[in-house]
């Protein structure tokens, strides 16, 4: 009796739909080595006070007397060489990198509660409503985003908050079209008219039933907006429009550059990496989320 019960195999428990989804996140070996670049790279901004040998606005007037004006290459006192401030780049690079994944972050959080928002009660309205909300968000989509950043931000006083507001507010519209899709799907789904039925209000049954349902293509979204905003920042900052000096952003620290391309590649090549290092890593592990929840896409 008892080698018999010893030899009983037990089922093993049934794994969550979370579960399910970090295994297969697990699977896609770029998106993890990628969400551990990203920590990295957030770890190293949010402690820069405590890292950088350097102030990153700070002249350095021992070698200013020596160098008069020129960038200098890595030494052992500036790991990433100097710009041509004398001001070191490993701390610029570091405070730079803090504004850029902080402007990315906060720009993602106003599209996505704009983009959610008018998605959702288009969607799930439908009719006169959603017909007037959609060709709000065509109106959007048919300007060119890029005139609009340069209008507003000559408008608007320079700061890193003008450039999040303008990024965050022209960035919503594919989010919008993306949810309201969602929520024309799922509405008509059992359980949502199971719930109906019963009696749930609309509010309930939006924030209960239907929105935690589209939580996976949000997410993904969210994910792949961030590194959309940086390029953006970036972009805005090179052409001296974007984060005030002399604070230090990726972004401007490659308009610094622009003038010692060929004498002093040290300028260019910290920031464009790292630029390059973080867009890459974001759209890894939005490639990854995109797999790990969606079924169809499963290896």
């Amino acid at each position: 009796m008892n080698d018999s019960i010893a030899h009983l195999e037990i089922a093993p428990a049934a794994k969550t739909p979370f579960q399910i989804t970090m295994y297969q996140f697990g699977r896609h070996k770029l998106a993890v080595v990628s969400l551990i670049l990203l920590v990295i790279f957030v770890l190293l901004s949010l402690l820069a006070d405590q890292i950088v040998p350097y102030d990153p606005n700070d002249i350095d007037p021992r070698a200013a007397n020596v160098t008069r004006g020129f960038p200098q290459p890595p030494t052992a006192e500036h790991l990433l060489g100097t710009d041509d401030l004398n001001r070191d780049l490993l701390s610029r690079a570091l405070f730079g990198m803090r504004v850029s994944l902080a402007v990315g972050f906060f720009a993602m959080l106003i599209a996505i509660s704009l983009g959610v928002t008018i998605g959702t009660i288009s969607g799930y309205a439908g009719g006169a409503v959603d017909n007037l909300l959609m060709r709000m968000v065509d109106v959007f989509l048919s300007v060119p985003s890029f005139i609009l950043f340069l209008t507003l931000n000559s408008l608007l006083p320079p700061s890193i908050w003008t450039v999040v507001f303008i990024l965050g507010a022209f960035s919503w519209m594919d989010v919008a079209r993306l949810v309201r899709a969602e929520m024309l799907a799922l509405k008509e789904r059992e359980f949502v008219i199971a719930a109906r039925s019963l009696g749930a209000p609309p509010l309930r049954l939006v924030l209960s039933h239907v929105l935690p349902n589209a939580l996976a293509p949000i997410l993904v979204a969210a994910t792949l907006s961030i590194p959309a905003a940086i390029l953006s920042e970036s972009t805005l900052s090179f052409l001296g429009l974007g984060v005030p000096p002399p604070n230090a952003s990726l972004g401007n620290m490659l308009q610094d550059a622009k003038a010692w391309l060929t004498n002093a590649w040290w300028m260019w090549l910290t920031p464009g990496v790292i630029i390059s290092l973080i867009v890459l890593a974001f759209n890894f592990v939005g490639d990854g989320l995109r797999d790990a929840f969606d079924p169809t896409l499963r290896r």
